[in-house]
């Protein structure tokens, strides 16, 4: 009797490490997508079309443009604020610059502040959703484009809002500490 419950209790543990092992690798990917979700910590939403309805609800939207030391690029928005009303399109353009000799591949990481407009921020098309690849001394325009949820104009905590910013930074997608930077686990072996 004594050791059919010992395999048991081993079993057990044995499956709660099993549990915790995986949460533990599943837990960026995991949180990075609540984040998308929910808004939570500035991270705008992704959606694929736009809102059902526009209303008469206006909120300046401001654009912020930052680089990593890592990338060796210039950055910076071509316009440094629209108004849009809720629920309507909006669109705006970055330029980006390498400034180096060879080709380099950036990625932008994004946020919204503050904090609570970013569950209403959706993001239909951006140049953040993949990597940007720059031959030598090559400028490109990168489009953005997005709405505001009408649903903020209900939000008790959204009363005050009139306007919001966005920020981009770009980073060298090849950087070797990009994973640390981002807060990523790292898959690197210890020696």
């Amino acid at each position: 009797m004594t050791s059919r419950r010992n395999k048991r209790t081993v079993l057990f543990l044995l499956m709660i490490l099993f549990v915790m092992t995986v949460l533990a690798f599943a837990s960026v990917p995991l949180y990075r997508l609540f984040c998308q979700q929910t808004g939570y910590g500035g991270t705008p939403r992704i959606a694929l079309t736009g809102a059902d309805r526009i209303i008469e609800h206006s909120l300046t939207i401001h654009f912020n443009a930052d680089m990593n030391a890592s990338l060796p690029w210039k950055f910076l928005p071509l316009q440094p604020k629209i108004t849009v009303k809720a629920g309507a399109l909006g669109l705006a353009y970055y330029k980006v610059h390498n400034t180096s000799d060879e080709p380099l591949i950036g990625i932008a990481v994004y946020n919204v502040t503050p904090d609570k407009a970013a569950p209403y921020f959706n993001k239909i098309e951006c140049f953040c959703f993949e990597e940007q690849r720059l031959e030598p001394r090559q400028t490109l325009e990168l489009p953005v484009q997005f709405y505001i949820d009408p649903k903020i104009a209900e939000d008790p905590h959204c009363k005050d809002l009139t306007s919001i910013t966005l920020s981009y930074t770009f980073f060298a997608a090849k950087d070797p500490k990009l994973p640390e930077i981002l807060g990523l686990p790292s898959l690197k072996k210890k020696q």
